[in-house]
């Protein structure tokens, strides 16, 4: 079973995506009692929630993310053929993101000037480079990948589409990086577009003169 054979890797993830609650309860005491929990393109918060969500439930909501998604990996009929290295990337997303966004909202909470867009361009645009570094690698899978109709019937239109679209999302994410600094969401907007939308069109002409 892949809980079972990846239970080391899930136990020490789920320990990491936690860690931003104990960082919180030592900050308890210097933490609003109202916390900044979204921030608008202008870097300005925009969403407001109570210490008690942004120290407990922040990180739990990516907990039971966390352990979703590797219950859906798990009940994929082709999970078999997923590489160790992509499943092992997809664990680490999670807490990734637990750390980041706890160290933003804790940062912001103590009166620290950040720049949210920035970081949060940046960290996408990095993710984005290691997700293209692995997608040549990724196989057949309902749950990780490029899923489209004709993908999945054809395993040579889905490593073809996942050749093409790897080297792709790699020089997506480091445009994105180099564009960070205009903290510009239709900039970002555009070109994850162009990196998404380009596979899917490729794949089907693909199939359209092979089928």
């Amino acid at each position: 079973m892949m809980i079972r054979r990846n239970k080391t890797k899930l136990i020490l993830t789920s320990v990491v995506i936690l860690i931003p609650i104990i960082i919180g309860m030592i900050l308890w005491n210097q933490l609003p009692d109202t916390i900044a929990t979204h921030w608008g393109v202008n870097n300005q918060p925009n969403g407001f929630s109570s210490k008690i969500f942004a120290v407990f439930g922040m990180p739990a909501v990516l907990l039971g993310i966390h352990w979703l998604c590797m219950i859906a990996t798990t009940f994929d009929k082709k999970s078999k053929n997923m590489n160790p290295k992509v499943l092992s990337l997809v664990l680490w997303i999670c807490p990734a993101l637990s750390l980041l966004m706890s160290a933003i909202v804790y940062l912001t909470a103590l009166g620290k000037e950040i720049k949210v867009g920035f970081i949060v361009i940046l960290f996408m645009g990095l993710l984005f480079i290691i997700i293209g570094n692995y997608l040549p690698k990724c196989k057949q899978s309902y749950t990780m990948g490029i899923k489209l109709p004709w993908t999945l019937k054809d395993e040579e239109n889905w490593n073809k589409t996942h050749r093409f679209a790897g080297p792709l999302w790699v020089i997506g994410g480091v445009v994105i990086m180099a564009t960070a600094i205009f903290e510009s969401p239709i900039v970002f907007g555009v070109i994850v577009g162009v990196m998404v939308i380009t596979p899917v069109v490729y794949s089907y002409l693909y199939y359209k003169n092979n089928r």
